[in-house]
C-alpha cells in the first residue's frame, strides 16, 4: 500500500464479500471514499460480488481456500472469529470496518485507530437468538446455544478493542450500547437517490428483501394471497421455496434483478411492503426516492426514514393488521414529490461527507501516545465489569 504524501494509510474491512446486499453497497461505498485503501475480508468471491471489488487489492482469510459462496458460507459459523482475528493488519495508521457480524473483531496494531461502521451486532447472537434456536431441532438447538454463548462473549470483548463506533441508525446505537457497553455516532447509510425516478404507477406492491426467516416475508405473501392483490417479491434467500409454496396466484417471486428493474418496480409499485424490523433498510429510502411509498411494521429504521401520513404508513402485528392497513391506506394521496424530499435527507452525498468526517475526529481525538496508555487499562476495567476475565482460547 502506497498512500499519498503526508496521507494516514487506510485499510477497510468487510465481514464477507460474496454477493451485493445493503451491507455491500455501504462497503462500496466507502470503498470509493478510501479509493487507495486496502481491502480486507473473511472470504471473497469475485463472481458473486459482480467484480466491482475486482480493481481493490483484496486480501482474505484462510477460509477463502474453502470457496464458500452466498449460499453455502453460513455452514462455517463457529470458524469466522479466528477467520477476521487472522487478517494481517500491522502497518495501517487507520483502519474502517464494516460489521454486521465480525468484521470489528479484526486485532489491529497498538497505533491504529479502528473506527467500526456497525450495521447491527451479529444479529443470531444477540437480538435474534432465541427465535433462531426455536427454529431448530434439540440437537441442533443444544449446539447453537452453546455456540452463540461463547460468540457473544468473544464479540464482547472484541468490541472492547475497537476505538470508535458509528452506527446506521438509533436502532442499532441503542444496541451497541445494550450489548457492547459502548456509545456511537448515528451515520444514516448511503442511498443512491439519482438511480430513481418516479414513473406511472401501476397495480402491483413489491417487497424488495433477502429471503430469509428473520425478514417474516411470509406475513406479506400471506396477506396479499388473502387480499388478492398483485405482490412482486423481489431477491433471493434460503427462505424462497417455503414462501413459493404458501403463495397464492397473485403474488410473484422475481428472484434477484439488476439494479435498473429494481428501480422499474419501485417507481411503478403502489407502495413499498416492509415486513421486519429493519435496523435502517435502505430498500424504503430508494422507494422513496422513487416517489413511492412504504407500508412498514411500526419499528427499526423506517421510523426515521418514512414520514407517517406523508410518506408511507406503519402497522403491527401479522397478516391480517398488514392486510387491512394496505385497505386502509390511499397510497393515490400521496405526492410523489414529498416522498423524494424525504430520501434526500439519505442521500449518498450525506454519507460521503459525514463519514470522513468521523474519522477524522477519531485520529484528532484518539492519538498514539492516548491510545498506548490509556486503553490497556480500559479494557481491563470493562472486563471486570462484566466478569469477563480473558478471551475465549
Amino acid at each position: 500500500m502506497q498512500p499519498q504524501d503526508g496521507a494516514p494509510r487506510v485499510a477497510l474491512v468487510h465481514d464477507f464479500l460474496l454477493d451485493i446486499r445493503g451491507a455491500e453497497r455501504v462497503f462500496l461505498t466507502m470503498c470509493d471514499i478510501w479509493p487507495e485503501a486496502d481491502v480486507f475480508t473473511a472470504v471473497y468471491d469475485e463472481r458473486g460480488t459482480e467484480g466491482r471489488f475486482s480493481h481493490r487489492n483484496v486480501q482474505a482469510s484462510f477460509l477463502n481456500k474453502l470457496r464458500p459462496t452466498s449460499r453455502t458460507f453460513r455452514a462455517l459459523l463457529p470458524l469466522y472469529p479466528s477467520a477476521i482475528e487472522s487478517l494481517d493488519l500491522s502497518g495501517y495508521d487507520v483502519v474502517v470496518s464494516s460489521s454486521s457480524a465480525w468484521a470489528h473483531a479484526v486485532i489491529c496494531d497498538e497505533g491504529t485507530v479502528h473506527v467500526s461502521y456497525c450495521h447491527n451486532p451479529f444479529r443470531y447472537a444477540w437480538n435474534d437468538r432465541d427465535r433462531t434456536l426455536a427454529r431448530r431441532d434439540l440437537i441442533t438447538r443444544t449446539a447453537l446455544r452453546e455456540v452463540f454463548r461463547r460468540w457473544r462473549q468473544w464479540d464482547w470483548i472484541a468490541a472492547q478493542r475497537v476505538d470508535r463506533y458509528i452506527t446506521n441508525s438509533s436502532l442499532t446505537q441503542g444496541r451497541v450500547r445494550a450489548y457492547f457497553g459502548r456509545e456511537s455516532r448515528v451515520v444514516y447509510p448511503p442511498v443512491d437517490t439519482s438511480r430513481f425516478t418516479p414513473g406511472e404507477v401501476g397495480s402491483h406492491y413489491l417487497v424488495l428483501s433477502e429471503l430469509m426467516p428473520h425478514k417474516r416475508i411470509e406475513v406479506a405473501v400471506q396477506a396479499f394471497s388473502k387480499l388478492g392483490l398483485p405482490l412482486v417479491v423481489v431477491g433471493d434467500g434460503p427462505d424462497a421455496r417455503r414462501l413459493e409454496r404458501m403463495a397464492g396466484p397473485t403474488v410473484r417471486f422475481a428472484g434477484r434483478v439488476s439494479d435498473d428493474e429494481v428501480a422499474r418496480l419501485l417507481a411503478t409499485a403502489r407502495a413499498l411492503i416492509v415486513t421486519a424490523t429493519e435496523e435502517f433498510g435502505i430498500a424504503a429510502v430508494e422507494a422513496q426516492a422513487a416517489g413511492r411509498p412504504v407500508i412498514s411494521t411500526r419499528a427499526g429504521g423506517a421510523l426515521e426514514t418514512v414520514q407517517e401520513g406523508l410518506t408511507g404508513t406503519f402497522w403491527d402485528g401479522g397478516a391480517d393488521e398488514l392486510a387491512a392497513a394496505v385497505r386502509a391506506f390511499d397510497d393515490g394521496a400521496v405526492d410523489p414529490r414529498d416522498c423524494v424530499d424525504n430520501a434526500a435527507r439519505f442521500d449518498r452525498s450525506v454519507f460521503e461527507r459525514e463519514l470522513p468526517l468521523e474519522v477524522e475526529r477519531a485520529l484528532s481525538e484518539l492519538g498514539r501516545h492516548e491510545r498506548t496508555h490509556r486503553r490497556p487499562t480500559e479494557l481491563r476495567q470493562r472486563a471486570a465489569r462484566r466478569g469477563l476475565a480473558r478471551p475465549l482460547p
